[in-house]
C-alpha cells in the first residue's frame, strides 16, 4: 500500500474513531426464540451458528459494530445468557468492551430490556444508543446512519429496506373464484430491519410507558408515542443487505455462500 493510500486510511479510522465517542452498541440477545424451535431447546438463537465456519450470529454483530468503531457493547441478555457470555467474555478478543444486562421480569419486551440497562446504570444520558435485534444480518453502513441521525436532529432513526417478500402465496378473489395468484411476491413498502439509533433520553418515554407486567416494544410501542408527541422520528433509507434470521424456515434457507459474498470482512 502506498503511503499516500495509508494517510488515507489511517484518516478514515481517525474519523471514524472520533465520531463513535458517545456512541453505545445496544445487542437484544435475550428472547427465547420461539420461531427457531427446536434450535432454540438448546442454542440462545443469536448463537446460532452461521456461515461456512459456522460463527455465532452475533459475532458478526460485534464484527459490524467493531468495524464501524463501535467498541462499547451492551448485551441485553436473558434466556441461556450463559452461552452468550461464556463465548464473548469481555470482548477484549474482539477489539470490543463488552458488558451484560441480564433482564428482569418487570421489565417485558424489548423497550423493556432498554429501560432495564438504564435502571441498572449502563446507559448514560448523554449517549447514543446503537439498537442492534440479535437475530438480523446485515452489512448497512451504521456510521453513515449515525451521521444521518445527528445532521436531522433526530431523537430516533429506523433502518428501512423497500420491499419485503411476504413468505406465503396471495390470492385475488372475484366471489369465490381465484382471478390472481401470486406465490410469495414482494411488496414495494418500507420495512425496518431491527436496527435504530436512540438519542439515550427517550428512556424517559419508555419510563412513562412501562407499567408492571406489561411488555413494552421499541417500534411497536415507543416509536408511535415518540411521533404522539412531536419528536423527531426519522428513517434512514439503505439497499444493503439484510437477512432477519429469526424462524426456523429463514435459517434453513441461509445461503453460506450469500453470506460470504454479503459479509466480507465479517464472516
Amino acid at each position: 500500500m502506498s503511503q499516500a493510500l495509508q494517510g488515507v486510511v489511517q484518516g478514515v479510522k481517525s474519523e471514524l474513531k472520533s465520531f463513535s465517542n458517545g456512541v453505545k452498541g445496544l445487542v437484544l440477545c435475550g428472547g427465547e426464540g420461539a420461531r427457531l424451535r427446536p434450535l432454540t431447546y438448546y442454542f440462545q438463537k443469536s448463537m446460532i451458528p452461521i456461515g461456512s465456519k459456522q460463527r455465532p450470529l452475533l459475532e458478526f454483530i460485534v464484527r459490524s459494530l467493531k468495524r464501524n468503531e463501535i467498541k462499547d457493547i451492551c448485551f441485553l441478555v436473558g434466556y441461556r445468557s450463559e452461552q452468550v457470555c461464556n463465548y464473548f467474555d469481555d470482548g477484549s478478543r474482539f477489539g470490543v468492551k463488552i458488558t451484560y444486562v441480564h433482564d428482569r421480569p418487570e421489565y417485558k419486551g424489548t423497550g423493556g430490556a432498554v429501560l432495564n440497562a438504564y435502571k441498572q446504570g449502563f446507559i448514560d444520558r448523554e449517549e447514543i444508543l446503537l439498537v442492534y435485534y440479535g437475530d438480523i444480518l446485515s452489512n448497512v453502513d451504521l456510521t453513515e446512519m449515525l451521521k444521518e441521525h445527528l445532521k436531522c436532529g433526530a431523537e430516533a432513526t429506523v433502518a428501512l429496506s423497500r420491499g419485503y417478500q411476504i413468505p406465503v402465496g396471495v390470492a385475488e378473489l372475484n366471489g369465490s373464484r381465484v382471478v390472481k395468484f401470486a406465490e410469495k411476491p414482494s411488496f414495494d413498502v418500507l420495512v425496518g430491519i431491527g436496527i435504530l439509533a436512540l438519542e439515550s433520553n427517550v428512556v424517559a418515554d419508555l419510563e412513562a410507558l412501562h407499567k408492571e407486567g406489561k411488555e413494552v416494544d421499541l417500534m411497536r410501542d415507543l416509536l408511535p408515542e415518540l411521533m404522539k408527541n412531536g419528536r423527531q422520528v426519522r428513517g434512514y433509507l439503505t439497499d444493503a443487505f439484510w437477512y432477519d434470521v429469526g424462524s426456523t424456515e429463514r435459517y434453513e434457507k441461509l445461503d453460506n455462500d450469500s453470506i460470504e459474498d454479503h459479509l466480507k470482512g465479517l464472516a
